[in-house]
């Protein structure tokens, strides 16, 4: 394929991922009106995140793997292909139950990230991976944040079923693009699927994930709760054991270890914990009536505009994080971004009684998420061998994913812990919350300083590494440009 249809390419994978990024958060705001117009209850609604969730998790590291081993490209299609039919489901979907299935096939969209990247790796011109890296980054970031201020005009000027009409045609038109343009990568991961690894990585997933998404309302202390985490401890350390004796598994513990790796995916964590409850609780804060003592009284739509400062700040941070890196390196943004977060959460925590204030902290942090996902995936890719990029960038999707995960279910607990007697929280709910998620995306950026420091020749994004069946770790290496 001629380089110059990079363009092209490019277009098609950030169309395809910034759509499945908009449809995690674009829900979520017309919750209470899908709850209304399908007649369930609000324990019933918060399934259609919670489903869509589980869903990600699940397949986003285990068809990256797939892509490493049957071709990106194929994958990539069948995925957008899966979108499309879960998002058409959704669209028509009649019932609650219809709407939860519909959200489970959106949720392998998730592999569009890890898939992405490797497609990048594989195509783009050495000294463009970086910056395409970057930019994709940026456009995954700003879905997320377009979910959120798109959601209330959508559902206020048409319906709540068109936020799942609109991106089906966008993913079908993307899906043909796809077919016709996009090439198939050359490299292959060698061996197959390890299918009970990856029964054994979706089970604990799920037992980890489903107490920390339902907790709110099954009880902390609940025995399913206590059981599932207990399950899921229980099937981590089996993976781990089965992952580590087999011939072709489906994460390579060894990429785990690296230092580059294992750094950047504890940074992710901690920053995921606080980027996901700001996406969360933000809105709320915003949309609560002043008479609870704090709030604006916010509609949904004037809501989702207060956060329009994040978005078009995470997509500025994110492209220029293209330009930054070359000359001050993925971990200085890394740091920057977390260190970002955790002035932004400062910021609401200590003023948050007017409107600007709360516009003020939404844009720093936006610079923060821009900075941190586009760092994070450039080191990712920079430190694992071409045929790892999809299972190593799916695992740290997923990372960051659970840190999303842990840091609302305990902000919520923070927040709901006590209300007023109208049943609203107490301001000092929200202050605790916010001060919590400043000090994890603080631990964020001291995780960050860690990450090892990459010599000049590894910034470019090409492949770095390689492994010798005798060796434990892999070993560093500089490959010529693909002809």
């Amino acid at each position: 394929m001629p380089r110059t249809s990079t363009r092209l390419t490019f277009a098609v994978l950030a169309t395809g991922a910034g759509v499945f990024a908009m449809l995690q958060s674009l829900i979520a705001p017309a919750l209470p009106t899908v709850q209304h117009a399908l007649h369930t209850s609000q324990s019933t609604a918060t399934w259609v995140m919670t489903a869509y969730l589980l869903s990600a998790s699940v397949f986003t590291p285990i068809l990256g793997r797939v892509g490493d081993l049957i071709g990106k490209k194929r994958t990539l299609v069948a995925v957008l292909v899966i979108v499309t039919i879960g998002c058409l489901l959704a669209a028509l979907a009649p019932t609650i139950g219809v709407l939860i299935v519909a959200r489970v096939v959106q949720g392998i969209g998730g592999a569009l990230f890890p898939l992405s990247f490797g497609i990048i790796r594989d195509e783009f011109a050495p000294s463009e991976v970086s910056g395409s890296i970057s930019n994709l980054s940026a456009v995954i970031a700003a879905g997320g944040g377009v979910g959120i201020v798109a959601a209330g005009p959508i559902v206020t000027a048409l319906d709540y079923r068109w936020l799942f009409w609109l991106p089906v045609g966008i993913v079908a038109v993307t899906t043909l693009i796809a077919l016709r343009y996009v090439p198939e990568s050359p490299r292959r991961a060698e061996g197959s699927v390890n299918w009970l690894g990856a029964v054994l990585l979706s089970g604990w997933l799920v037992a980890l994930l489903l107490p920390l998404s339902q907790a709110s309302h099954w009880g902390w202390g609940s025995g399913r709760v206590i059981a599932l985490f207990v399950a899921a401890m229980a099937l981590f350390a089996l993976w781990l054991f089965v992952e580590a004796r087999s011939h072709s598994p489906l994460i390579d513990l060894r990429i785990m270890r690296l230092p580059a790796v294992w750094t950047t995916n504890a940074a992710a964590l901690l920053f995921g914990a606080g980027m996901y409850a700001i996406w969360s609780f933000l809105p709320g804060f915003v949309q609560t009536p002043s008479s609870a003592g704090y709030g604006f009284g916010a509609s949904v739509t004037a809501a989702g505009l207060l956060m329009l400062p994040m978005l078009i700040a995470m997509f500025c941070s994110g492209v220029l994080s293209g330009r930054l890196e070359p000359v001050l390196g993925a971990k200085k943004l890394l740091i920057a971004g977390s260190a970002l977060g955790a002035v932004a959460c400062g910021i609401l925590a200590l003023w948050h009684d007017q409107q600007w204030q709360v516009a003020l902290a939404a844009g720093v942090f936006g610079l923060g998420i821009g900075l941190a996902f586009a760092s994070m995936a450039n080191l990712i890719v920079g430190s694992v061998p071409a045929e790892q990029t999809g299972a190593a960038t799916g695992m740290n999707a997923n990372i960051r994913t659970i840190g999303g995960s842990i840091g609302a279910a305990v902000t919520s607990v923070l927040v709901t812990g006590r209300l007023q007697p109208s049943g609203l929280p107490y301001a000092s709910g929200y202050t605790h919350g916010f001060s919590l998620l400043a000090l994890l995306c603080l631990a964020a950026a001291l995780a960050a300083l860690l990450v090892p420091v990459q010599r000049a020749g590894r910034i470019s994004g090409t492949p770095r590494a390689s492994f010798d069946s005798s060796r434990t770790e892999p070993e560093a290496v500089t490959p010529g440009a693909r002809s």
